[in-house]
């Protein structure tokens, strides 16, 4: 290889690497750091038309599947307004009824039962948060009531329909519809994990949360006053694994349903907050759709210029098996979740994490569910985690409050990652009956 030629790729690889950490530190939107390094290599060190950056961006979100993220998006805001999660919580306070730290448990059940809707996290956090921090504050106090709103909203990544695996799912070439049912056991383990940390917590520090006990008259009367709400996740995911319709309809079904619910058989919600909402999440889709097409123009720059391939090459001169390869690619996804939200983290690297996978004979499902879930726990953990700053918004902590409530979260959701990255049945034993 000609020196010039060396020297020029050699440069490449330190643009590529270095200049979009320089420009995240600097601040810049990540749409503008994907941009702005694609626009540095293609003109100056690559032969190629500038068309093709445009062309690869469209080319990047014209993907049926994508279509499932707008809607998904509005049925997360229009059960926070219209007052689907409030019936929500209300049903899963009378499962728990007198169990010791029954508001913190309850708080995990809804954020599971709002997470088989919304498909995203900051929804879940901003509707379960508002709802039941008052009580969470009053019982545990401040510090233990932020963590664990911000650290159970996380559920709702790994529970379908969710955002992230339908990005994945995209960016990866895989089955939605696997993935979503990959993420069933993996999000109820997660729920489980945090669910008896709680416990332990509410029984450690003899805290009584004052619930009633379970009664059926009880538990009949909320059933009956938030029928509606709860039969969302039954439509939405028996529909898909019904055969019924695909998960990017189910999306639209959802839509469909949750305006049917709220405007007219709850009659919660007036037109102007309905208007409302479809502009939050025509603003919320244009964030996420800018990132995806940003992403894909890097992704193919990073494809073309061996990265991946490269990056195998050195991973295999230092990892001799699948367990050391799986705890790096661990470590590396949580630490890359402290920074960066999950979809854009999942867009960008995705391409690169694939090719590893595969050489080391990974199930992309399997990898699919254990980014999801790092990523999970990078929403809730510090510094940048971004259901810290929803929790923020909505309670006025400060973080010097919300960070030491977080720290018993972050290791208990760690050790259940643990669990589902070295036994993989957990996430693909659902896919064989799909």
């Amino acid at each position: 290889m000609p020196p010039t030629r060396a020297l020029r790729d050699g440069v490449m690889d330190w643009v590529m690497g270095v200049v979009p950490v320089v420009l995240l530190l600097l601040g810049f939107p990540l749409f503008i750091v994907l941009l702005g390094t694609a626009t540095i290599l293609l003109l100056w060190f690559m032969n190629v038309p500038a068309a093709a950056a445009p062309q690869l961006m469209f080319g990047s979100i014209d993907r049926f599947a994508l279509l499932a993220v707008p809607f998904f998006l509005f049925v997360g805001e229009i059960m926070g307004v219209g007052g689907m999660s409030k019936k929500i919580v209300d049903w899963v306070m009378t499962i728990i009824g007198g169990v010791r730290g029954s508001r913190g448990l309850t708080t995990v059940g809804a954020c599971t039962v709002f997470g088989a809707i919304s498909g995203t996290s900051v929804a879940t956090v901003a509707a379960v948060g508002r709802l039941m921090y008052p009580s969470l504050k009053e019982r545990y106090g401040a510090r233990f009531a932020s963590g664990t709103i911000a650290s159970t909203g996380a559920i709702d990544i790994l529970i379908p329909p969710s955002i992230a695996m339908i990005l994945y799912g995209a960016s990866a070439e895989q089955s939605v519809a696997l993935l979503f049912m990959a993420g069933v056991l993996p999000g109820l383990l997660m729920a489980a994990f945090q669910g008896l940390y709680i416990y332990w917590y509410a029984v450690h520090h003899n805290i009584d949360d004052g619930g009633e006990r379970f009664q059926w008259r009880r538990f009949l009367g909320a059933t009956r006053t938030g029928f509606w709400s709860i039969m969302a996740p039954v439509v939405i995911l028996g529909g898909i694994y019904g055969g019924i319709f695909a998960p990017t309809e189910a999306a639209g079904i959802a839509c469909v349903y949750g305006i049917i619910v709220t405007k007219f058989v709850y009659r919660e919600i007036t037109w102007r907050q309905l208007w409302n909402v479809a502009v939050t999440s025509m603003y919320l889709t244009a964030q996420i759709m800018i990132i995806v097409a940003a992403a894909g123009v890097f992704s193919w720059l990073l494809t073309v210029n061996g990265v991946p391939a490269k990056t195998v090459a050195f991973l295999q001169g230092l990892i001799d098996s699948q367990w050391m390869a799986l705890v790096v690619l661990n470590i590396f996804l949580l630490i890359v979740g402290c920074f960066i939200d999950p979809g854009s983290a999942i867009l960008v690297l995705t391409p690169l994490l694939v090719p590893i996978c595969q050489a080391y004979g990974i199930d992309l499902i399997h990898f699919g569910i254990v980014m999801t879930m790092n990523l999970a726990i990078g929403m809730f953990t510090p510094p940048f985690g971004l259901n810290i700053f929803v929790t923020q918004a909505l309670t006025g902590a400060p973080v010097s409050t919300i960070y030491p409530g977080l720290v018993p979260f972050i290791v208990i959701t760690i050790l259940a990652l643990a669990v589902v990255t070295y036994v993989p049945w957990i996430s693909l034993f659902l896919t064989r009956f799909v």
